[in-house]
C-alpha cells in the first residue's frame, strides 16, 4: 500500500506530511502513559519484526496480485497505540529514504494510511474492546481487516485529490482496492492474532530474542523468495491504467526523486545485505525513539515528585 511520488501531488502530500509530523510529536508526548522501561527491548525487536514482515509479499490466488503484512495492529497490541505509531513512522521513513519504497512526497500519506488509521482508529475502536472481552484472536482479525480497508479508502481519496485518478474511475478503483485488500487483511489478522496470543505466554526477554531471531531469518533468508507479483495498490492501478495520470511534473517532484536516488543506499546493496542493513537501521531509530520516550518519562516523574 506504499504510495509513490507519482500518485501524490504537493497539494496533498505536504499537508499530510505536516499531519504526520504533528501526530508523531503528540504520540511521543503521550507514549509514556502506556510505555514502560521494560518495553524498550521488545519495542525495538517487534519493530524490526514488522519491518521484516513487510518484506514478505505473498501471492493472492487467482488475482495475479500479492500482499504483505502492515503490522500496525500487532505493534499497537504489544506496545500500545502511541509507541506503535512511532514505530510505524520509523519503518516507513527507513523504507522511503534508504530503499525508495514509497515516495518522499507521499511519506505523510503512507504514515497516515498505514499507521494513523490502524493505531488510532482500528485499534481503540475494534481491537481493544474485543481484547478486553478476552477475544484476542477476533480482535486482531477484525481490527486488521478494518485497518487495511480504511487505509485503502484513504489511498483512493488521496489519489483523487491529487488528480492522479480520474473521477470517472473512482468507483472502479474503490472496488478493486477494497476487494484486493480484504484477503490481505485476513492474512494479517491471522498472523497478528497468533503472535499476540503467543506473546502473552512468553516473558519479555524470551519474546525479544524470538522477535530478533525471526526478523533476521525473514530479512536474510526468506525475503529473497517473496512473491514478485504486483502488490494490492499496484495491481489496482494497473487495472485502471487508462485513467491514471502520474503526478510527475514540477520542481518539488524532481527534487524528491533526486534525493531518493541518492539516499536509497540499501536498495543498491546485495538483496540480503540491504535488508539486514535496513533492519538494524530501523532498530537503531526505534532505540533512539525509546530513549526520547524514556527521557520524557523521567522528566514527568521528576515534576510529579516536586
Amino acid at each position: 500500500m506504499h504510495l509513490g511520488n507519482g500518485i501524490i501531488c504537493p497539494v496533498t502530500g505536504i499537508p499530510m506530511l505536516a499531519i504526520a509530523g504533528v501526530t508523531a510529536f503528540y504520540a511521543l508526548k503521550k507514549a509514556r502513559k502506556d510505555f514502560s522501561k521494560d518495553k524498550i527491548l521488545p519495542a525495538i525487536t517487534v519493530t524490526g519484526l514488522v519491518f521484516a514482515l513487510q518484506m514478505i509479499n505473498f501471492a493472492i490466488p487467482t488475482t495475479g496480485s500479492s500482499g504483505h503484512i502492515i503490522g500496525a495492529i500487532l505493534l499497537s497490541a504489544i506496545l500500545g497505540p502511541f509507541a506503535a505509531f512511532l514505530a510505524m513512522c520509523a519503518i516507513l521513513i527507513v523504507q522511503s529514504i534508504f530503499f525508495a519504497d514509497g515516495g518522499l512526497l507521499a511519506l505523510g500519506c503512507n504514515i497516515f494510511n498505514m499507521g494513523f488509521l490502524a493505531c488510532f482508529v482500528a485499534y481503540p475502536l475494534i481491537y481493544k474492546p474485543l481484547a478486553d472481552r478476552n477475544k484476542p484472536f477476533w480482535a486482531a482479525l477484525l481490527a486488521s481487516v478494518a485497518a487495511l480497508q480504511l487505509g485503502s479508502i484513504a489511498v483512493i481519496i488521496e489519489g483523487g485529490l491529487s488528480g492522479a485518478v480520474a473521477v470517472s474511475s473512482i468507483l472502479n478503483f474503490t472496488g478493486l482496492m477494497q476487494a484486493i485488500h480484504l484477503p490481505i487483511g485476513i492474512a494479517e489478522g491471522v498472523v497478528t492474532g497468533a503472535i499476540t496470543i503467543l506473546a502473552k505466554s512468553i516473558d519479555s526477554k524470551k519474546l525479544s530474542i524470538s522477535f530478533a531471531g525471526l526478523s533476521l531469518i525473514l530479512a536474510g533468508i526468506i525475503a529473497p523468495y517473496a512473491s514478485s507479483k504486483p502488490d494490492g495498490l499496484e495491481w489496482s492501478l494497473l487495472n485502471i491504467s487508462n485513467s491514471v495520470v502520474m503526478q510527475t511534473q514540477g520542481q518539488l517532484y524532481a527534487l524528491t526523486e533526486t534525493i531518493q536516488t541518492k539516499t536509497a543506499l540499501f536498495s543498491n546493496m546485495p538483496f540480503t545485505l540491504g535488508n539486514i542493513a535496513g533492519l538494524f537501521t530501523v532498530g537503531l531509530i526505534m532505540f533512539l525513539t525509546c530513549m526520547l520516550i524514556n527521557k520524557k518519562m523521567v522528566t514527568a516523574d521528576a515534576k510529579e515528585i516536586q
